[in-house]
């Protein structure tokens, strides 16, 4: 359901090349003994401190951009969800007024089967001269007789007359039910569509904020691309102006009494020019071989960082996908 399987950067991986690259070939100048250089490369450090300080920047950005979303987005939600509490309160509220003063018990067609007053409505002994239930010994009708036929015609109008009423005033119920659940229905749409276009605003505007916070990553990668080949190609000069300075004043043409070094080799030496390695010699060596384990832990170090700093995006952009794919659900 979530997008928990996001690829990694394309750019990452070209910048993790290229500096590997770099470091290929700065071993190869190191462990050559014609343009080796002595001593901590302070450029470098300078650079890597710089590269790391633009990353630390754009992430806290990218942190403060998510952080004010997901604010947002927490307040909207509960706005939203007051009021629907609020539109269901009203309308359970106007509910009951409505069975409390329209579906009351003597509006109901089966209210006689329990009318507590119903022996009181009864029907007399004798109603009219076709009651069905008189009985010859009841002596209540007689023949010839016709003792209710005013009362019963005047009845039978009040009664018609009642009928009509009734089913005026049902009518009249049932359509002004008809009208108030129209009415509610209305209003249930309008607030409907008035959350949808605000819910679609808001994605909208979260949207807007994530392309800023992209764009500003983007240029922050761009001067950092840039910064890293301004100093590659200051690097190369030095390099060079190093190469040329070893050739004028190497050992060859300054005639350095120390040419005893063999040409097969930095640790052969040519027997018949060799007196014998000096202290500084020893202890350069000694240097050499620390300045060579510190860097071999700088790198590790370097690799574990990287390491970290990419399963950290990766999990940070796996959130965002989740947070995005439930604002759609």
């Amino acid at each position: 359901m979530y997008k928990t399987d996001l690829p990694i950067d394309t750019r990452e991986e070209a910048a993790i090349l290229a500096r590997k690259n770099r470091e290929v070939q700065r071993q190869s100048r190191i462990f050559d003994a014609r343009t080796r250089q002595i001593g901590v490369d302070v450029e470098a450090l300078e650079r890597q401190k710089e590269e790391k300080r633009l990353r630390q920047q754009a992430e806290n950005e990218r942190n403060s951009a998510y952080d004010a979303d997901m604010l947002k987005t927490a307040q909207i939600c509960t706005l939203l969800d007051d009021r629907q509490k609020n539109d269901l309160r009203q309308h359970n509220e106007q509910l009951n007024k409505f069975r409390l003063e329209q579906q009351t018990a003597a509006s109901r067609r089966e209210f006689d089967l329990y009318d507590p007053e119903s022996k009181k409505k009864d029907q007399p002994a004798r109603v009219s001269d076709d009651d069905p239930r008189l009985s010859s010994s009841g002596l209540q009708a007689f023949q010839g007789e016709d003792l209710s036929a005013k009362d019963r015609k005047k009845l039978q109008q009040e009664q018609m007359r009642e009928w009509i009423k009734q089913q005026m005033q049902e009518k009249s119920r049932e359509k002004e039910a008809e009208m108030y659940a129209d009415r509610l229905h209305q209003k249930r749409m309008i607030d409907i569509d008035l959350r949808s276009a605000q819910l679609a605003n808001e994605e909208e505007e979260c949207r807007k904020n994530l392309n800023v916070a992209a764009k500003h990553f983007n240029e922050a990668l761009a001067n950092e691309r840039k910064a890293r080949e301004q100093l590659e190609k200051q690097q190369e000069l030095d390099d060079n102006f190093t190469e040329l300075s070893n050739a004028v004043f190497g050992d060859t043409l300054t005639e350095n009494p120390g040419v005893a070094a063999s040409s097969f080799g930095g640790h052969r030496v040519i027997p018949d020019r060799w007196k014998g390695m000096s202290d500084d010699q020893k202890e350069a060596i000694l240097k050499i071989r620390d300045e060579q384990r510190q860097e071999k832990e700088r790198k590790l170090e370097e690799e574990r960082t990287l390491h970290k700093e990419t399963e950290r995006i990766q999990l940070l952009q796996a959130h965002t996908a989740i947070l995005m794919e439930r604002e759609r659900d």
